[in-house]
């Protein structure tokens, strides 16, 4: 077992090993979830086991964080807790992703050799966080400034002007003229 992650991996020998890897990662190291971050403080914690099955390789384990997500509604934090099971299946082509066993997801690798941990990581934290991160009760409104003596701004309503009147005076124009619609 690894207990000091690597900043690579090469997914297809730590499949032939069996080996195992465990650790946190600082969530300020994945820069595809810097957008959705409040604040990017906080680890990932995983635990990823390589193994065969067959002539396939894969990653199999679990992710588990508490992350600060930016609502989208109120664009302040909210807790997003994630516990992700990882079932991946190392491919070199589509054609060999379609023909993985039911419940396991394709990791497709273009090219043998290393890869970074991170991207497999970061890959499974954006699966599991929402495309619209929303606080799941209405969000808080922040308080409005109020005025003078603890009273609330007055709001002045103005008087706009119709934008069709100009054709209603000249529909009066015309029935006083004599109209020739008739």
């Amino acid at each position: 077992m690894l207990t000091r992650l690597p900043k690579l991996i090469d997914p297809l020998l730590l499949a032939d090993r069996n080996a195992s890897v465990e650790g946190k990662l600082p969530l300020n190291c994945f820069d595809r979830m810097a957008d959705l971050l409040f604040y990017d403080i906080g680890c990932v914690e995983l635990k990823l086991l390589f193994g065969r099955h067959g002539k396939l390789a894969t990653i199999e384990g679990s992710l588990s964080a508490v992350m600060q997500l930016k609502c989208q509604r109120c664009l302040e934090s909210m807790e997003w807790l994630v516990n992700s099971e990882i079932k991946l299946g190392i491919v070199n082509s589509l054609e060999r992703a379609s023909e993985l066993p039911e419940g396991y997801e394709p990791l497709l690798l273009m090219e043998e050799g290393s890869i970074p941990l991170k991207n497999i990581v970061e890959d499974e934290l954006l699966l599991s966080v929402p495309n619209i991160p929303k606080h799941k009760n209405i969000c808080q409104i922040p308080d409005i400034p109020r005025g003078k003596a603890g009273q609330a701004p007055k709001i002045t309503q103005k008087s706009t002007e119709n934008p069709f009147s100009i054709l209603a005076e000249l529909k009066k124009l015309e029935t006083h003229n004599g109209s020739t619609k008739e």
